[in-house]
């Protein structure tokens, strides 16, 4: 913002023209841009704009426009809107926008010791710009002289003034007053109609050089250079730089993404170390020795694993696959996912505190309940023509009728329970590839080579099938965005807040079926209700010959850990990949079918028109990310230790995707507020309870674990793992296959009774000694976790001891001040009213209803 208030000369504005954030006289700042082509059948749209400007300009706000002939590509008007003072201070009094009225004089806490050891991390203080605490008030324009105002045209930082703007655009009406057409309000529905092209924020310079103008910002360089590089994702993030540039909305998102990759340091290097004691202990595994051993396993023939295509197999065929599931099936799995249980609480709890500490500092702590009754959608407010009497406002506002809400929430429920259902295909499909591979390998002892490493036709089935399956994913979550979408706006939500979290519960229900669906089919289902030979399960009944699918000889494990990596890595990468090179295309294809010339031969709105435009809905994309990453991690991170370590670098580089995203491809947003991460964090709560009971039943029942531990203390005569591979098969007589079960061309995995058996084929004693302690694991488990989880939520108070002291105390100060500002005035109205009419004495009260005595 100039200093001087003097007009620019032509000769000054050519030299700042391609950096300036300026009407032409260099004074009033833009605070918005609307950019409009006009066409040949515009007749209409040019009566909107009319009107729409017309309005702008009744409602205070003061409007320039560029001429098609002054932009490079000689179609498109600029219509720059600056607000003044009285517009930004009537409608700061509206939002209740919270600003400085005196210094805080609240003691910080003390120096953290060591805090040298961070000194690498940290970033210069020109770019965190530290500035004094202030103790904040909603602007309240009667009272002017209470706040801390030194100069007007800074007073409000330019996210508030684009937040102000914004607010005013979105309610205007285009229609001439006197016309009850009042669905025509809002620069929304003006750009769905295509009477305006863009409408958004500039941003205040080139993101690779600072301003021409020393006098104007540069935050938007400084947050490329310090932020948004890869080669600093080793530094702290400027969130305050963050927050005063692009609002606190979006602020809160980079801070949970911090914090969120921070913690999972913690986790990635527990889970490597669990990992690395499976390498250590790769080769006193007892159990893949005798099934590579050529007189143990090389001399069981195992039953076929389909009808008819399928061949009799050697045990140690399954050799490679063992030692592979050794590394993620071992003792150090069930310290790894008891830790992961109370990692994830640790996590939570530590966010409550962060955030509440960024609520305080930030002013977010009572803005909820403001948003909420200010902040009324304009769709509510068109689609809504039933008025009625606001108990609090006592003002006549619209709602949505009883009968109306419950038809259209009956209708919404409806729809997702539709799409929700579509999971058994997953299954459906799972069972087609596998026959269609067993169907071609038809030799038992016939193996798919690729890359030179040995690959058993189950394991190729899983592999193929979690490819495919992460495929069908992806365009799933094309119907699933919309459909969700759909259903929202079909509700009617009242306020933006509502139509976020309304939006964000059916878009994580979808995205927790279509990720998760086929994980939970290996890890809960697969190979659990395969029955024995002779006697097979089939899907759909007998009738449809699909037989149930049964593990990987491996064990199911090894096939979980499979579908995780592909369907967890698939997404980080594709995500990542998506993000950085969508906006890129776009961008370049835009500028390239209008420019010519170098990008520092434009105007800073033709620079900022090309870019892409941030949706309402942008974040939540991000959020939404994150937070199906957060499943992948804590839901079956018992089959997988190294999950955490995937996260954190795909978390490193996803920072700094973003912020290069913000500063480089994306217009500037409008800036708005948000006091937390809204709906996401009781779905991370859910998740994280949800975690305990799938890490323990994966343990119990995916997991080899407890029969190997039930035959160690039970069974084994040697107190050792010799053994175990035979006791843990059953055997069966081929020639009571049924023919339809025998292979076109004697043992199985169960524990149930041999041939010639008094309870023949039944399941044996151990069966049942492992089930209950297969249970009793889960409980014991799940208990324990549990009680630490609320112990540690317990022990961990949500608002830190001293941002609730110095919150009390800025409340305190607060109210004294008010109370004396109120004094004060109240004296100097009746000094100038004694002026007039001498009195001898009189009696008034004071706002906290003591009465003084003036005399």
């Amino acid at each position: 913002q100039p200093k001087s208030k003097t007009r620019i000369t032509a000769q000054h504005r050519l030299v700042f023209q391609e950096d300036t954030v300026f009407f032409r006289d260099g004074v009033r700042r833009i605070d918005f841009v609307l950019s409009y082509v006009d066409d040949k059948d515009g007749e209409k749209k040019q009566e909107r704009r009319r009107e729409f400007e017309a309005n702008l300009e009744k409602a205070g706000l003061e409007l320039e426009t560029e001429d098609k002939s002054d932009s490079k590509d000689q179609k498109t008007y600029f219509l720059k809107i600056h607000a003044p003072w009285d517009v930004l201070a009537t409608y700061a009094d509206v939002l209740k926008v919270k600003v400085p009225f005196k210094e805080s004089d609240v003691p910080h806490g003390q120096d953290v010791p060591l805090e040298w050891l961070s000194h690498p991390f940290r970033l210069p203080d020109h770019v965190m710009h530290p500035q004094p605490d202030y103790f904040t008030y909603p602007f309240d324009k009667n009272k002017m002289d209470f706040f801390l105002i030194n100069d007007k045209d800074t007073f409000f930082p330019p996210s508030t003034r684009n937040r102000i703007v914004f607010y005013i655009l979105a309610r205007c009406p285009y229609f001439k007053e006197g016309r009850k057409d009042k669905d025509k309000t809002g620069i929304k529905r003006l750009l769905s109609n295509g009477t305006y092209t863009a409408a958004f924020p500039l941003h205040d310079c080139r993101y690779w050089k600072r301003a021409r103008n020393a006098e104007c910002e540069s935050e938007r360089f400084n947050l490329y250079k310090h932020w948004a590089r890869f080669l600093c994702f080793y530094k702290e993030q400027p969130l305050n730089l963050i927050r005063k540039y692009y609002g606190e909305k979006i602020g809160i998102y980079f801070a949970w993404l911090g914090f969120y990759t921070e913690m999972l340091f913690f986790a990635a290097v527990m889970g490597f170390i669990c990992f690395t004691y499976g390498l250590l202990s790769y080769d006193v595994n007892m159990s893949s020795k005798e099934i590579c051993d050529a007189d143990i396993g090389g001399s069981i023939l195992m039953c076929p694993l389909c009808d008819k295509k399928c061949p009799f197999w050697k045990l140690n065929s399954t050799c490679l696959s063992s030692w592979q599931s050794h590394l993620f099936d071992n003792e150090g799995t069930v310290f790894f996912a008891i830790f992961m249980g109370i990692w994830v609480t640790l996590f939570l709890e530590f966010w409550k505190r962060r955030q509440a500490r960024l609520e305080y500092e930030w002013d977010l702590v009572d803005f909820e309940e403001e948003q909420q009754q200010l902040q009324i959608r304009p769709e509510f407010e068109i689609r809504c023509t039933n008025r009625r009497l606001n108990r609090i406002t006592q003002e006549m506002e619209p709602y949505l009728p009883v009968t109306s809400k419950c038809a259209r929430f009956c209708l919404s429920g409806a729809t997702v329970i539709f799409w929700v259902s579509n999971l058994s295909q997953c299954v459906s499909y799972r069972l087609a590839v596998y026959a269609a591979f067993a169907s071609i390998i038809k030799d038992p002892m016939r193996k798919i080579q690729l890359v030179g490493r040995f690959i058993t036709p189950q394991l190729a089935t899983s592999v193929t099938a979690s490819c495919i399956n992460f495929v069908i994913i992806m365009i799933l979550n094309f119907f699933y965005e919309r459909v969700a979408i759909w259903i929202t706006d079909m509700e009617i939500p009242k306020t933006h807040l509502e139509y976020e979290n309304r939006l964000t519960m059916k878009m994580f229900l979808f995205q927790f079926v279509n990720y998760y669906s086929s994980c939970f089919y290996v890890a809960f289902f697969k190979g659990k209700f395969v029955g024995y030979p002779g006697k097979y399960s089939y899907m759909f009944g007998n009738s449809t010959k699909l037989r149930n699918e049964e593990c990987d000889p491996g064990g199911c494990l090894i096939e979980l850990t499979t579908q995780l990596v592909i369907v967890m890595a698939g997404k980080q990468l594709w995500g990542n990949i998506q993000e950085a090179l969508l906006p890129l295309i776009r961008n370049w294809w835009s500028s390239r079918k209008g420019r010519h010339n170098p990008e520092n031969h434009y105007s800073r709105w033709e620079q900022d028109h090309v870019l892409q435009n941030f949706s309402q809905l942008g974040l939540f994309y991000e959020y939404l990310e994150m937070v199906v990453q957060f499943g992948f991690i804590t839901l079956f991170v018992a089959s997988f230790p190294l999950a955490p370590l995937l996260a954190l670098f795909n978390n490193i580089l996803e920072i700094r995707v973003d912020a290069w995203k913000f500063t480089t491809q994306f217009r500037r947003p409008v800036a708005s507020k948000a006091r937390n991460i809204g709906a996401w964090q009781e779905i991370l709560n859910a998740v994280a309870i949800l975690s305990v009971v799938t890490n323990a039943f994966i343990m119990a029942f995916t997991s080899d674990m407890i029969p190997r531990m039930v035959y160690l203390y039970a069974y084994s005569k040697e107190a050792s793992m010799r053994g175990y591979i035979n006791n843990s098969l059953s055997i069966y007589n081929i020639s009571q296959i049924p023919k339809e079960n025998m292979p076109e061309d004697d043992w199985y995995r169960d524990y149930r009774y041999p041939p010639g058996h008094q309870k023949e084929y039944t399941h044996t004693m151990q069966f049942w000694h492992i089930l209950a302690a297969k249970m009793a694991f889960i409980i014991i488990m799940e208990h324990v976790v549990f009680v630490v989880k609320f112990f540690v939520a317990w022990m961990i108070p949500d608002v830190p001891s001293d941002v609730k002291a110095r919150f009390k105390r800025e409340r305190y100060l607060i109210q004294e001040y008010l109370h004396n500002y109120e004094v004060e005035r109240l004296k100097l109205q009746l000094s100038a009213s004694f002026i007039t009419e001498p009195q001898s004495e009189m009696s008034l009260m004071t706002p906290d209803n003591t009465s003084i005595i003036l005399q």
